[in-house]
């Protein structure tokens, strides 16, 4: 089925400024449009090629004011080899299987998703969020959207990522892990195993979302290699 939507008739609105996550002392700002149920896995497609990012049905991209520190990253999937850091982390990871299911939420993963924002986000905007709200999250998406899940040899949910299928690639929109099995690298894991399915699948770009130069926590997306980096005259292959 054939798409004929017109980019110049979208809706977007602006939020009101509020404190920046990655960035102390900055406010933030975000553009974003709803994604309808018909046109909305086309739209996804088309708008996270130009550095957006999808939060259920809404697609966003930041606006600040005085601000342009997050780039949009993508990983060259058919030039990527993993360093010797990385098989480290995949043969530690050898005992995990991984089964792509529809987006239906379950009590097994809101179970995961809460240990891990309790450990890693305590206070933050999803530390209260509730098994409705996360179905919602995982269900409410106008997009071509898989839960990969992760599990290690008795079958036991290890960790899971909402991943969204475009037509150049694979986009991780939120991935969450058991947090007590820190020799994992768990976050990294999931990240390899995309890249494999890339690589098997014939798509040319895995997607990680935001990149903040200056943010700790955002500086494992750039070891991931070769990166594009999403600027004015389009992408451009990171340094």
């Amino acid at each position: 089925m054939t798409h004929h939507f017109d980019p110049q008739k979208l809706q977007f609105f602006i939020t009101m400024p509020a404190p920046c996550p990655y960035l102390p002392e900055q406010m933030e700002r975000k553009i974003f449009t709803a994604l309808d149920p018909i046109d909305g896995p086309h739209l996804n497609n088309y708008l996270t090629h130009s550095g957006f990012r999808r939060s259920q049905n809404v697609i966003y991209r930041p606006a600040c004011e005085t601000c342009k520190a997050c780039l949009s990253l993508r990983v060259n999937v058919q030039e990527f080899m993993p360093s010797r850091s990385f098989k480290r982390v995949l043969n530690k990871n050898a005992d995990l299987t991984c089964e792509m299911t529809e987006n239906y939420a379950t009590q097994e993963q809101f179970t995961l998703l809460s240990r891990y924002l309790n450990h890693r986000h305590p206070g933050g905007g999803m530390s209260e969020i509730d098994f409705e709200q996360y179905e919602m999250m995982v269900e409410d998406c106008a997009s071509f959207t898989e839960i990969f899940e992760y599990r290690d040899k008795n079958g036991t949910l290890t960790a899971c990522c909402i991943t969204d299928t475009l037509n150049d690639g694979l986009s991780m929109v939120y991935s969450f892990f058991d947090v007590d099995q820190k020799n994992r690298s768990l976050g990294v894991y999931m990240i390899l195993d995309h890249l494999y399915i890339c690589q098997q699948t014939n798509l040319n770009y895995l997607y990680l979302g935001y990149w903040v130069e200056n943010s700790p926590k955002m500086q494992y997306k750039s070891r991931f290699k070769p990166n594009e980096i999403l600027g004015v005259n389009g992408w451009k292959k990171q340094e």
